[in-house]
Parts: C-alpha cells; sequence; structure tokens
C-alpha cells in the first residue's frame, strides 16, 4: 500500500497555519503592551503561514482518506512541524537564542510539560510570555482531539475504553458522532478558560496574569508569567484555591464535564475512574498535610494567617502539590523536594500516576492503573480456577482481552523508556537523583523534577543532548508512546 504522502503534507500546511494564527494573536498582545517584539512574533507568524499555505496549494489534490499508518505520521509530524514553527517567536525576538533552548520551551509547551530553560521569566516581553502559554493551549486542545476522535481509530493505549456516547470510529473513518462530541469538549475547554481567567482576575491576579495561568491551567502545563510559580501568589490562598479546582477539572475526562453540563450526574459518580481519580488525590492530599504539618520544614512566610493558620496552609501546599502532579500541570507553591525526604519520594512516585483518560493530562493515566491492578487481582482467581473464563471489568462492562494486553504493554514499554531515559540522562552527566527524575517528568509531561532540575530550578542546566532528549521523551509521553516508537520500526516503512 503507498503511502499517501499528499494528504499528510496537506495536513501539515492546514497546522502551520493555524499555528500562524495564535501566533498573530500573540503578536497583537505585544502591540498593546508595547513590549518591542512586534516585529518579530509577526514575521514568525507571517513565514509560517506563508509556508503552510504554499504546502495547502501544492498538495490540494489529494486522497481525503486517511489510513492508520498516514494516522501515525500526522499525529507524530504534527507535533514536531507545531514545534519547529512554534520556536521562531523565540528566536526572531531572541527572547530565547539557540534553536535548541528554543526547540526545548517550545516543545515543552505543546506537549503541556512545563519544563522551562528561561532563567528570567519576569523579563520576557508580554507577547512572548503568551506565545508560551498559547503552546500549552493548543497542545492541551489538540490532545482532546487525539484522545476522542484519533487515538481509538489507530488503537492506542486502550483508548478504546474512552468513548463517550459511541463505541468509537471504524478503521477507516471517523464517526460523527465522535468528531461532533469534539467539537463540543473543545467548548468545554474554552469555556473552562474563559471562567478561570475571570475568577483570578476577581481574586486579585492582573488580567495578562490570569488569562496566562487560565491557559496553562487547562492544558494541564504549567508555565507561569512569575519565576516563582504559584507561590509568587502564596498570600492570596483564593487564587491557588481557582487554580487547584481548574487543574483538578482538566485533569479529569472531558466528557465527564460534558455529562455534567448535560444533568448526567449519575454517569459522573458511576465512572470507576473518576471515583478512583478523587480518591487518589483526597488520599494523598491526607498523607502529605499530615507530613508537611509535622515535620515539613516551611518557611513561615509560606504561611497565611487564615482561620486554621498552618493547618490551612498545611493541606493548601499539600493539595496544591498533589494535584499539579497527578494531573501533570506542575505549577508548584514550594519547593516540594525540600520538605522531607518522604515527601520527595512521594511525589516522585506521583510521576508516574497521570490524570484521567480524555483529560489534557500526560502520564500513564488513572485508567491504566486501574485496569492493570484488576487484572492482577484477577490473576489470583485464574490460578485457582485455571477453566474458569473471569474478564476485567470496567463500568461494568467486560473489557475485551486485546486492550488488557495492549495496557500492559504500554505499561512495561513505559517503565523500561523511563529507564532508558534516566540511564541517557546519566551518561550525559547528571547524578541519580536529577537523572530519574528528568526523565520521569519528561516522559509523564509533569514539568519540575528532582535534583538539580528541582521545581525552584529549571532545565537550563541539562547540556544540549540532555535537552534533546528531554524533549524526545516529552513527545512519546505526551503521543501515548506507541504513537512515536512505531515510527522508529523499520516494519512500519515497508510497503504492504
Amino acid at each position: 500500500m503507498r503511502l499517501n504522502s499528499r494528504i499528510i503534507l496537506h495536513i501539515m500546511g492546514l497546522l502551520l497555519l493555524v499555528n500562524g494564527g495564535f501566533m498573530l494573536v500573540a503578536a497583537a498582545v505585544s502591540l498593546i503592551y508595547k513590549d518591542g517584539a512586534t516585529l518579530d512574533i509577526s514575521l514568525a507568524a507571517l513565514s509560517t503561514m506563508f509556508t503552510g499555505m504554499l504546502l495547502m496549494f501544492a498538495t490540494r489534490k489529494h486522497k481525503k482518506e486517511v489510513q492508520r499508518k498516514e494516522g501515525y505520521i500526522i499525529v507524530t509530524f504534527g507535533w514536531i512541524v507545531m514545534s519547529l514553527s512554534g520556536m521562531l517567536p523565540y528566536l526572531f525576538s531572541g527572547a530565547i537564542p539557540g534553536v535548541t533552548n528554543a526547540f526545548f520551551e517550545t516543545i515543552s509547551g505543546y506537549t503541556t510539560t512545563g519544563a522551562s530553560v528561561v532563567d528570567n521569566i519576569e523579563a520576557l516581553p508580554e507577547g512572548i510570555l503568551l506565545w508560551r502559554s498559547l503552546t500549552h493551549w493548543i497542545g492541551g486542545m489538540g490532545i482532546i482531539v487525539l484522545a476522542i476522535a484519533i487515538l481509538p481509530l489507530l488503537g492506542i493505549g486502550g483508548m478504546q475504553l474512552f468513548a463517550a456516547e459511541a463505541p468509537g470510529p471504524s478503521a477507516d473513518k471517523l464517526h460523527p458522532r465522535i468528531t461532533d462530541t469534539a467539537k463540543r469538549l473543545w467548548l468545554i475547554y474554552v469555556g473552562y478558560t474563559a471562567a478561570e481567567t475571570l475568577l483570578l482576575s476577581i481574586a486579585g491576579m492582573s488580567f495578562f496574569d490570569a488569562i496566562n495561568h487560565a491557559l496553562a491551567t487547562l492544558s494541564t502545563g504549567g508555565f507561569s508569567t512569575k519565576n516563582a510559580s504559584v507561590a509568587h501568589w502564596n498570600d492570596t490562598p483564593a487564587i491557588q484555591y481557582i487554580i487547584m479546582l481548574f487543574m483538578f477539572l482538566a485533569g479529569s475526562n472531558f466528557v465527564l464535564s460534558y455529562f455534567a453540563f448535560k444533568g448526567k450526574i449519575q454517569r459522573i459518580l458511576k465512572d470507576e475512574e473518576f471515583k478512583f481519580y478523587a480518591g487518589f488525590i483526597l488520599l494523598f492530599t491526607i498523607l502529605a498535610a499530615v507530613v508537611i504539618y509535622f515535620q515539613a520544614n516551611v518557611p513561615v512566610s509560606d504561611f497565611h494567617p487564615m482561620v486554621l493558620g498552618e493547618a490551612e496552609s498545611s493541606i493548601r501546599h499539600g493539595l496544591f502539590q498533589v494535584i499539579a502532579i497527578v494531573t501533570t500541570t506542575g505549577f508548584v507553591t514550594a519547593d516540594f523536594t525540600s520538605w522531607t525526604p518522604f515527601l520527595t519520594i512521594f511525589f516522585f512516585g506521583l510521576f508516574f500516576l497521570g490524570g484521567s483518560a480524555g483529560s489534557t493530562a500526560g502520564g500513564i493515566k488513572v485508567m491504566r492503573h486501574l485496569l492493570i491492578i484488576k487484572n492482577g487481582i484477577l490473576e489470583f482467581k485464574r490460578t485457582l480456577h485455571p477453566n474458569a473464563i473471569i474478564p476485567v471489568r470496567y463500568n461494568d462492562k467486560t473489557v475485551k482481552e486485546h486492550i488488557v494486553y495492549n495496557i500492559i504493554a504500554f505499561f512495561v514499554l513505559y517503565m523500561l523508556l523511563f529507564i532508558i531515559g534516566a540511564l541517557v540522562l546519566g551518561i550525559l552527566g547528571l547524578d541519580f537523583e536529577s537523572a530519574i527524575g528528568g526523565a520521569a517528568s519528561s516522559l509523564g509531561n509533569v514539568g519540575p523534577a528532582l535534583g538539580s532540575l528541582n521545581p525552584v530550578s529549571n532545565f537550563n542546566s541539562l547540556p544540549n543532548a540532555g535537552k534533546w532528549w528531554c524533549g524526545f521523551l516529552m513527545l512519546a509521553g505526551r503521543l501515548e508512546l506507541f504513537t512515536v516508537l512505531i515510527l522508529l520500526t523499520p516494519y512500519f516503512w515497508k510497503r504492504t
């Protein structure tokens, strides 16, 4: 079967056109604030849009059918093309000099990882700051479409389970009801962003900071406009609670939000993944808050004199960091690696949890953990009753065996890539803590890591090769591993 390269290039052109359009928004903000970067961002936007239009015009005569093989290429190369074009505003303005640093910042944005190489974020022009946040938001919106419409088509990572009101698309074309659902989820995504912007503005943030943090929250990205991240507002608990609420919503299945707005609350309460997602956050928060209150050496300045004093602050810091890491948003209110050794290991473990399937969160996802645990428990029964057929059930439905195998394969591959990722960073000179933290954070799209890559530092200390490697891990983790890694296999490129 010949590869339909024209449709691939046509879609790449469309992505460039969209990317350039968002750059023009950043250029407009730059003009309003007169930050000196308007011309540079505009030039980047026009260059990107012109290239996109040329590609679309040159491939206007193409077969409209997208087969599975083209799907893998479009998804992976789409993110790469967006990242390559998205770094132009940084390079043209000189805000982030050097291709390596600019590409790292951009792919960290689109994959909603939030790891940065910028030492002084507050010195960046407003237009560039908005562009950083927009890369998050574009990437997060793209992930919703992937989860709803494209990943089930490709059979990736057990995402067939995540079908809203239809069982999923056929093998060669998208189901109209699925694409219609994706559009509705986009509206929810935009609505949540607008709501958070408004609430943060009311709570005391400037409108510019509010919209940037809303863009970063709903995408579970984590880029902030402040060097101290959300710790900048430690004396304004209302701001942090608002961000927590929307991080929680962004890390939950967006289809559940859709059901909520349709009044189908029972669908949410019966959803197994949501119950475990909320339960994990509650349990981990209690554990973290107790340790923070009794053992952590948190500076007094981090506490706000509310009614409950240090107890409230312990709960707030614990809840914030648990939600930020579980949802892979990566905002920080303090350096959690400096609290206690137990909490450092505890939060490192949360790097591997991830949010819900169908959310903008990265990581392994709660659904996969849940099904792996269920299957593991059932293995005891199968051992005692080898002739019995005991299927895994999820939301009162039998999970097909091949989906369980797919999820187990994903988990094994994920852990293997984490080990390889840490080994490569170790070879490049990172100490043990920084290497395992950097690999887990990049692969899980978390943002802050451990060691020299801790929450109050950044990834600028990485050697250039380390930045490219972490960029690859971010992309692989964001696109569910198989989508990227299958392109590295020889048989993928053989004609069939």
